[in-house]
């Protein structure tokens, strides 16, 4: 169970300030930002300069999270789970200025290992003030296979574990530590790039809070932090109690858990009353000895980003956000997996979860969830020798997917979703920087849900390998069970991954890794997003703008819309249309 607390007093009834606490409270969150840029435009790999796979926050001396960038949600909540823990394991006497603490263990409440976390006490005059944090997904971490995704057992297949150890000490690296850092990973070069990205980051967030406090003193910089906390608090309990008060249940599953052929079972119980919301995760499968396991962090994540989606989205996140927030999940389970359990797979897990619980909450607020999305981060890591250089070289991308279609909205083709906040990386970039063609980058037609509002389309990438046989990792899903539409919209395609060689398609399983062969394509085909609302009901000449823009075909406008285009003439047959449509609606009252 996690309880979370916020919110303080106002010694001595001091004067508020409504212009102060705004410029304060943006002021902190600009520091964030700046961090944020820093870590951007000085990083070495794809996956974080370009793809933005990073995050920055600040926590305060009590280690509550009080400003974040905006980065990626994932992360952001991670940073303020494991900054108080690791705080209170390191000891905050232990540290003094120009430290910085480094961690990456899922069983110390980070998330999975290739997240590297860099948490620098903040000291102004001499005092503690906080914590600044920075988080950035590594393209390589050790383990198994390249990219360190892949079907593990066990946490110590995939890859180096820090425990929460201090790499830097009154502003010098530690030479020891980080020569063994660089020594267990394929991708050295763009480690210790994105590592030293992530130093100059907390700097600048240390410069930018220095200023700050020059400005306006501590004193003044704590009471408005708590007023901060305070406000947040009250807006996000005002928000629950204006929502449907009950109780509602859900469940979903993933494809397989990595190892064994067997389906990972998700069940969900959400309870909103009294200014509270309570997510209870018990009857969820065991954890299993595979990678498709997530912590307590991840799972409170899911449940922060749901409950973030449904509110006001003015209201800051910050631990006066956690407060009202209560998560049950039993120790071994999928959810709350223990040690030495694989964790690697746990954004896949934490990112299904939320799709279970939007599935849940879709009876109490209809018009603020959608239906089901590409619901999965979808990993793609591949790596080996460089023909050109000699050199070993290591990459990692996740692909974008079908959103799921709203109220009022189709869903948007080929988008990270939910958690998720990483950007494409560019077919010249990578083509550039790594032996690799990509042959095929392109949206699939049909792929999404019906519905009267449809949903996204997946895409398709292709990869061919020149002249080296690389080793090739998927760690996704959707394969099984696809993006679930809603309010009789109908599901969106399920996810293909595939090997292609001499033309001969060959199914992949949605987790695995094998080396690629000479002049074998490697192709990742993801889900579309379920439909929301009956097909029928759709705006016709909607249906012909997909046909027109070839998103969908005339054929699928008729058997799913029932609705008859006339691709010379790109009209509608209104008259054969209605008659489609009275087919199409008697079969789903029967459904």
């Amino acid at each position: 169970m996690i309880r979370n607390a916020g919110g303080g007093s106002n010694p001595g009834n001091r004067k508020f300030d409504p212009i102060l606490f705004e410029v304060i409270r943006n002021a902190l969150v600009e520091a964030t930002e700046e961090m944020s840029v820093s870590i951007q435009r000085s990083a070495f790999s794809t996956n974080v300069k370009t793809r933005l796979d990073y995050s920055c926050a600040f926590v305060d001396s009590r280690g509550r999270m009080v400003a974040q960038a905006f980065c990626q949600p994932a992360h952001l909540v991670t940073i303020g789970r494991l900054v108080p823990r690791a705080i209170r394991e390191y000891g905050a006497g232990n540290l003094q200025p120009g430290d910085m603490l480094v961690v990456n263990d899922p069983h110390r409440q980070a998330s999975h290992l290739n997240d590297i976390f860099l948490i620098a006490p903040f000291f102004h005059r001499g005092e503690l003030v906080g914590y600044l944090s920075n988080c950035c997904h590594h393209v390589d971490v050790g383990g198994g296979a390249p990219a360190s995704i892949g079907a593990f057992r066990e946490i110590y297949q995939e890859g180096i574990i820090l425990p929460v150890v201090k790499l830097v000490s009154r502003g010098e690296v530690h030479p020891g530590l980080w020569k063994m850092i660089l020594a267990n990973v394929r991708a050295a070069k763009e480690v210790a790039g994105d590592l030293r990205a992530q130093i100059a980051a907390n700097n600048m967030g240390m410069r930018r809070l220095t200023a700050l406090l020059d400005r306006y003193g501590k004193e003044t910089l704590d009471f408005y932090i708590e007023r901060l906390l305070e406000y947040t608090a009250r807006r996000i309990e005002g928000e629950l109690e204006n929502l449907p008060q009950g109780t509602y249940e859900a469940e979903g599953w993933l494809d397989d858990d990595g190892i064994t052929d067997r389906p990972v079972h998700l069940r969900a119980k959400v309870t909103l009353k009294d200014r509270k919301i309570a997510f209870d995760f018990t009857g969820a499968d065991p954890q299993r000895s595979a990678p498709m396991n997530s912590n307590l962090t991840q799972t409170f994540t899911a449940c922060v980003y749901v409950l973030k989606c449904l509110v006001d989205p003015d209201i800051p996140v910050n631990e006066g956000f956690y407060q009202p927030i209560e998560v049950i999940a039993p120790k071994g389970s999928a959810l709350n997996a223990r040690h030495p359990g694989a964790i690697v797979g746990g954004w896949e897990v934490s990112m299904r979860l939320c799709e279970v619980l939007f599935k849940a909450l879709s009876t109490a607020v209809p018009d603020r969830v959608p239906a089901g999305t590409k619901g999965m981060i979808c990993h793609v890591g591949f790596g080996g020798e460089d023909p050109r250089t000699g050199d070993y070289y290591t990459f990692l991308e996740t692909l974008a997917g079908g959103y799921g279609g709203r109220n009022r909205s189709d869903g948007p083709d080929a988008v990270q979703t939910h958690i998720q906040n990483t950007q494409n990386a560019p077919i010249e970039e990578t083509e550039l920087n790594y032996p690799v063609r990509i042959t095929r980058y392109n949206l699939i037609p049909d792929s999404e849900g019906a519905g009267r509002f449809r949903g996204g389309l997946g895409l398709c990438r292709e990869y061919v390998f020149p002249e080296h046989e690389p080793v090739f990792t998927t760690l996704a899903d959707r394969a099984k069970f696809p993006p679930w539409g809603l309010f009789q919209g109908r599901d969106g395609q399920p996810a293909r991954y595939l090997s292609i060689s001499n033309g001969d398609p060959r199914k992949l399983p949605s987790k695995g890794t094998a080396p690629v062969g000479l002049g074998e394509h490697v192709r990742v085909e993801t889900c579309g997003g379920g439909g929301y609302g009956p097909p029928w009901e759709r705006d016709p000449e909607l249906v012909l703008r997909d046909v027109r823009e070839e998103k969908i075909s005339a054929a699928r406008a008729r058997d799913a819309y029932g609705v008859s285009v006339d691709t010379d003439r790109w009209t509608v047959d209104l008259a054969e249309t209605e008659r489609l449509r009275r087919q199409l609606k008697d079969r789903g009252s029967r459904e």
